[in-house]
């Protein structure tokens, strides 16, 4: 598997896995209505924040990843960043190399800790995963999601240092 900056020719082949995840509902908090052009001006992030794309020997895109400063000026220090795999290729590791891949580039490019915004608390691969990598769960927001098949669920704020 490759990461690789992603490009706006590589849109088409991240918007449908990209609508299937929004459309679920199940663990992104953006609108489940978006549409292609929405959508590619949310996930295309401009620089200095960066979007990859996680490809196989074939180039087929597995799974994308944005990253950026989590706010401007004195909180500029701190990155974030999302993710999403292709269901079709789920159980393959994309997303560990997604993740490791934005706190290499985190680090690399001076920001001091990491904060994910948004983890919905159903999302248990996710929470397993970052946990893995070193994040904690800072605190929930009780019923902060609103969750298609459980109703309101909690949504983490999650933090690693870099």
């Amino acid at each position: 598997m490759l990461i690789r900056d992603a490009t706006v020719a590589d849109w088409p082949a991240i918007w449908p896995f990209f609508h299937q995840i929004v459309a679920a509902g199940e663990t992104f908090p953006y609108p489940l209505d978006l549409d292609e052009e929405q959508g590619r001006g949310m996930w295309l992030v401009p620089a200095p924040g960066r979007t990859v794309v996680a490809v196989d020997d074939a180039g087929v895109v597995l799974g994308t990843a944005n990253m950026y400063a989590n706010r401007q000026g004195n909180g500029a220090h701190v990155a974030s960043a999302s993710y999403m795999v292709d269901p079709a290729h789920r159980g393959r590791g994309v997303g560990r190399a997604l993740c490791a891949d934005s706190l290499e580039w985190a680090r690399a490019v001076g920001f001091r800790t990491m904060v994910f915004n948004a983890v919905v608390e159903t999302n248990v691969h996710a929470v397993r995963l970052y946990e893995s990598l070193g994040f904690t769960v800072l605190g929930t927001v009780p019923e902060g999601f609103r969750h298609p098949d459980n109703g309101y669920v909690g949504l983490h704020m999650m933090h690693r240092a870099l």
